[in-house]
């Protein structure tokens, strides 16, 4: 999957989540700090990822999570 395809999927579950809208979403985008996300918003986010791309994400990415690049990078490479 390319960078661009998984970034548009990945602002979609962000929008469906957190009370942003498509526009606010950028690359460099800090999750708690810029888009509002708590620890409960971060682990539906992540299950959703898991659900929406069929992946199994590591434990050690949300401690390495803070912007939209970083999910987007994790699942692209």
């Amino acid at each position: 999957m390319d960078y661009n395809t998984a970034f548009e999927k990945i602002a979609e579950l962000i929008e469906a989540q957190l009370p942003v809208s498509k526009e606010q979403i950028k690359p460099e985008s800090r999750l708690v700090e810029d888009l509002g996300a708590d620890s409960a918003n971060i682990m539906i986010l992540i299950c959703d990822i898991e659900d929406n791309f069929n992946v199994q994400v590591d434990n050690d990415m949300l401690a390495k999570v803070s912007t939209v690049d970083d999910i987007v990078k994790y699942l692209t490479k």
